[in-house]
């Protein structure tokens, strides 16, 4: 076969005549050449490169999807993307989890599929452009080879729904011209997209691809996932950050019935966080997971503190507080962004108002706590089976330590059961790869190892989503409008460990353009650092999450001290419709729209009823890479807390390519932020962690949580924006403002609400 594919410098289309008649497609990294190579020298290179698209001579259509997913609908709205263009019929379609796309070149590896990265709402928009090539480039392959068919110019055919229909009303299926298709010449340019108002499946709803074997059971997580007769293995851990082993009984681990070894396991020194093995711990391999867990209990182990002890979430926010002091010699911030002057704004204002916010450790708490499986076939190769959020992240860490080359590590990525963040964290494959490293006893030594969690191990060695205190200060004109505002925010960077300059550790924690920055003439945003040694991670929407909070609380108490409605508000701080500057991922930022998903939700909830409502009613917005978002929620008083009337929620997402998923994961985005508001933090005392399962870090089911979230999604022809985290920020304010609506008053403290807390 000759030709080329010469789609872009940087990535190039490659397909071939696969089994069967299969034509199949896929998308490689050119990123080192100068030219693709010609498509007739590719060969048998599938094996290597593997296949974003096949279409079977059986008229299956096989969907590789390289994006993780751990709930977030990845598999269904990456798959309808290529299936779009490829104008397949979707019942057809067959979805297919891709593994680490990886080629040796040059000595370096050459990742084949790009970033595979899942849950942090990037998902669609780095897929929109390659993966419609793909799809693109099937279809008029197969126009090729139904006009050479028909002896018909290909201008006169049109796709539909898995079938090539001429102008004459003659039909072909593309499982009969799969084969002639793959013996076809490449173009020399890209193939033209479908016009979007041609869409058949991006913009309809669609019900998950796994649905079905998920409600059923019979869904393979990746826990699921076995490599033959495989060795389970539980660890022991350190509890205190710093800490080492004191005392544990291995022969009396050794003497449970089915325990095959017990092994140390050490830390390796110097590599950045989520890379590596956490703390020391002693692995337990067994026959099964209840013998793995008995010998786990029988060592007894007994820890000590390391040299400094963690302190408490008490100890730190105090520290913060001391940290925002005015005084001189007061610790000097990193300044996020500065506009105008602040200080000369309050010394002119009519009213100065301020407030101080206090937000917990959250864990992330899967359904699925992390496991992972590893078999290590001597010095020749090494596979990894784990639910990561991103397996360029396991691939580094993996030939860390084994020295391995690119083509002698196979990571395969199944479903996960939630993924929020802490997937994107590589510790646990790095413990399994200890200890498959590490093991010696012969009855095990060339066997695959299974590593698992318990829900303790889960809650007490999480990345948390890092405490933060907040102290904002407004300055206030005489036409009631902000003209000066002030924000101060203190906690343990996320940043810490990972190879960042210390003077840019502030990003994992604000967003220098997030509102109401470029909104207000006199605008600062300052960070202070909180020492810390528990292990920090990104948590459902961060660095947007934690700071929304303070930010759309502090809007609510503003307005209430003036005497206005908080809607119009809002509305009146947006003004007219305009696109703000906005460095961050999804600029630049239109007030329009924002104003607009406010609106929305305002109407859906009916606001009107905000000020005689015997109810609160309260609202909030956020701007969440690219993506605009409202909460209305309201919220009745009862005799011991509050019971959560409605939930609204609306987004602006562009393009929606699955509405559906889209719904699901608003819904499920605004649940957990109120399950989180409402009842969880992780405490520390005596230097360790407190939590260690549902008991003390109660997940909501039931009540006061709505029975539903009600959603909006708004119609849009705007480029897509990832989905997975957008929902998360506005909720907990919202849900903030109306409990401060129905108590009518200043809030100290919420004993029941331990993140809308601690609201001063």
């Amino acid at each position: 076969m000759s030709g080329e594919v010469r789609l872009s410098r940087r990535r190039f289309l490659k397909y071939a005549a696969g089994t069967a008649g299969a034509l199949v497609i896929g998308i490689g990294s050119a990123e080192a050449l100068d030219r693709p190579p010609p498509v007739g020298l590719l060969g048998d290179a599938w094996a290597q490169v593997g296949s974003y698209l096949r279409v079977a001579a059986d008229g299956r259509i096989y969907i590789g999807v390289r994006d993780p997913d751990n709930g977030e609908g990845t598999a269904t709205s990456l798959a309808r993307i290529i299936a779009e263009e490829l104008d397949a019929d979707w019942s057809r379609v067959i979805v297919e989890p891709l593994g680490l796309g990886i080629q040796a070149g040059n000595g370096e590896p050459r990742f084949t599929y790009g970033r595979q990265r899942s849950g942090d709402a990037t998902s669609i928009p780095a897929a929109w452009a390659d993966l419609r090539q793909a799809g693109a480039l099937g279809r008029w392959l197969i126009l090729q080879a139904a006009a050479r068919r028909l002896g018909l110019p290909a201008d006169q055919l049109h796709t539909e729904n898995g079938v090539v229909i001429a102008s004459d009303g003659r039909r072909l299926s593309y499982a009969d011209l799969a084969s002639a298709a793959a013996s076809i010449d490449a173009p020399s340019t890209a193939p033209p997209l479908k016009a979007t108002d041609a869409y058949r499946l991006i913009g309809q709803p669609a019900g998950d691809v796994d649905a079905r074997a998920a409600v059923t059971g019979q869904l393979r997580y990746a826990g699921d996932d076995s490599i033959g007769d495989a060795v389970v293995a539980v660890l022991a851990r350190c509890p205190y950050p710093g800490g080492s082993l004191d005392t544990a009984d291995r022969e009396a681990a050794r003497k449970i019935a089915g325990v095959y070894d017990v092994i140390d396991i050490t830390p390796e020194q110097g590599q950045l966080s989520g890379t590596a093995v956490q703390v020391p711990s002693i692995a337990v391999l067994a026959t099964d997971t209840w013998s793995a867990l008995a010998g786990r209990a029988a060592l007894k182990a007994t820890w000590k503190q390391g040299p400094s002890v963690e302190p408490s979430a008490y100890t730190l926010e105090q520290k913060a507080l001391e940290l925002f002091g005015d005084e001189a010699g007061a610790a000097e911030p990193s300044t996020v962004r500065n506009d105008g002057d602040v200080a000369a704004a309050r010394k002119k204002a009519a009213r100065a108002l301020e407030a101080t916010y206090f937000q917990p450790w959250i864990a992330h708490a899967t359904a699925e706590t992390p496991n992972c499986v590893v078999r290590l076939d001597a010095d020749t190769s090494i596979t990894v089976i784990a639910a990561t959020q991103s397996p360029r992240a396991a691939y580094a860490v993996v030939q860390r330590m084994t020295g391995f080359k690119p083509e002698q590590i196979d990571i395969q990525v199944p479903r996960g059961g939630g993924g929020f963040g802490r997937r994107l964290e590589q510790d646990y494959i790095a413990e399994a790869v200890a200890v498959a490293l590490a093991k010696k006893a012969d009855t095990v030594r060339n066997r695959p190892i299974k590593l698992l969690w318990t829900r303790d191990d889960d809650l007490e060695h999480d990345y948390y989503r890092p405490l933060a205190v907040h102290r904002l200060n407004a300055s206030i004109d005489r036409k009631k409008a902000i003209v000066g505002w002030h924000q101060r925010m203190a906690s343990p960077s996320m940043l810490v460990g990972r190879a960042t300059p210390d003077n840019r550790l502030w990003q994992s924690e604000l967003v220098p353009d997030a509102l109401p920055a470029g909104l207000v003439p006199n605008f600062r945003s300052d960070w202070y650092p909180l020492e810390s040694q528990l292990a920090r991670g990104e948590w459902r929407g961060s660095p947007h999450v934690t700071p929304a909070f303070a930010t759309e609380s502090f809007i609510d108490e503003i307005a209430h001290s003036l005497k206005l409605n908080p809607l119009d508000f809002r509305l009146a701080m947006l003004g007219e419709g305009r696109q703000l500057p906005y460095n961050g991922r999804g600029g630049p930022l239109d007030t329009a729209r924002l104003a607009n998903v406010l609106k929305l939700a305002a109407e859906k909830i009916d606001w009107s009823r905000w000020l005689r409502s015997e109810n609160g009613l309260g609202i909030a917005c956020s701007y969440v890479f690219g993506a605009y978002v409202a909460h209305a929620i309201e919220v009745a008083p009862t005799a011991d807390g509050i019971d959560i009337r409605r939930a609204v929620c609306v987004a602006d997402v562009g393009r929606a390519i699955n509405p559906l998923g889209l719904e699901a994961q608003l819904q499920g985005a605004t649940m957990d932020a109120l399950s989180t508001a409402l009842n969880l933090a992780i405490t520390v005392k005596d230097g360790k962690v407190q939590q260690t399962g549902f008991r003390d870090y109660p997940v909501s089911a039931t009540q006061p949580l709505p029975y539903e979230v009600e959603t909006v999604i708004v119609p849009s022809t705007a480029e897509p924006t990832g989905a997975s985290v957008i929902g998360v920020p506005s909720a907990a304010p919202a849900l903030a403002n109306a409990v401060f609506r129905a108590t009518a008053v200043r809030v100290r403290r919420l004993p029941l609400l331990r993140e809308l807390s601690r609201l001063r």
